[in-house]
């Protein structure tokens, strides 16, 4: 039996949130992934006066397990309006909407939302776990075994609508990882975002320097990096990018890009403020650091809140 049926749209931060939870809440999921009528897809969502109307039929297609968890501001909308006698509505991240239509809400503190039924997190959710690291460091140390140490892992976001990742900004980061090629041995992973001009400029300045750069093939290698590095880099784009990368027991550094984002940008403040990240231009140092990670705890509240 299905414990609760996950609504997203199609972004892996997003998923990643949802599923983490749902895992450490021991719940049972399917995940229904939104797609939109039109012309709602063009309609911020506080506008949508019937959910249903907005999205595909199968998102609200019974029988309808006892929880509906909401991801984001559409998933959170059809969440809400799925809430019933016997159906418990949780909604992940600041719905943007009265709190009130939710039995649980996931917040991170960059969200600056508060209530009585608001479960609060220091960073995003997510699927890193200690066990989950062991197995994937099994796996992958092997195969990072022909690179020096210490071993920087570099994870790469790209362009949003509120940051630029662009040719420019690959020339800055190509320079400054450039800096640390003699002493760190380098592996990176770009994701689905990051734009084809960047990896190229990156592959072209660093390769020759005996970085390893993903190309896409193969399995993929994101955990594994996060399991093997002995530091990381990030680019600060991303909160649930960041929040995987602080969940390990790696130091951490961020790579500023221009744009702004004020929920964003405050989520990177914080954990510059709390010593768990740093910024990066051009140097490394390793220091100990501790997994800060908050996603076991908000799963067993969670179910202390439903009643479970």
């Amino acid at each position: 039996m299905v414990d609760v049926r996950i609504l997203c749209t199609d972004l892996a931060g997003l998923r990643s949130q949802a599923l983490g939870l749902a895992e450490a809440a021991g719940l049972t999921h399917e995940l229904s992934t939104l797609r939109f009528n039109k012309p709602w897809a063009s309609i911020p969502t506080n506008f949508w006066f019937l959910p249903r109307l907005a999205v595909a039929p199968e998102a609200y297609a019974g029988p309808l397990p006892p929880i509906v968890m909401g991801v984001g501001g559409a998933g959170a909308r059809v969440a809400a309006a799925l809430r019933g006698t016997n159906i418990a509505a949780v909604a992940v991240q600041n719905p943007r909407m009265r709190l009130g239509k939710f039995d649980a809400i996931l917040a991170a503190r960059h969200d600056g939302i508060h209530g009585a039924n608001v479960i609060i997190t220091r960073t995003a959710l997510h699927r890193v776990t200690a066990e989950r690291l062991d197995a994937e460091r099994a796996i992958w140390a092997p195969r990072f075994a022909a690179y020096k140490r210490p071993l920087a892992a570099v994870l790469l976001g790209g362009s949003n609508g509120r940051y630029r990742f662009e040719a420019a900004q690959a020339a800055v980061l190509a320079e400054n990882l450039a800096k640390i090629a003699r002493d760190f041995g380098l592996i990176i992973t770009p994701s689905r975002r990051t734009a084809p001009e960047v990896i190229a400029h990156l592959r072209a300045v660093l390769e020759p320097l005996g970085a390893w750069i993903w190309d896409f093939t193969g399995e993929n290698p994101y955990f594994g990096m996060l399991a093997c590095a002995d530091v990381l880099i990030a680019t600060a784009d991303s909160v649930s990018m960041v929040s995987e990368a602080v969940a390990t027991s790696a130091p951490v550094y961020i790579v500023r890009l221009p744009g702004k984002s004020s929920r964003i940008g405050a989520f990177m403040d914080d954990l510059v403020k709390d010593g768990r990240v740093r910024d990066f231009t051009g140097r490394l140092d390793l220091w100990h650091a501790k997994p800060l990670d908050d996603t076991a705890e908000a799963g067993a509240e969670l179910r202390r809140r439903l009643g479970l």
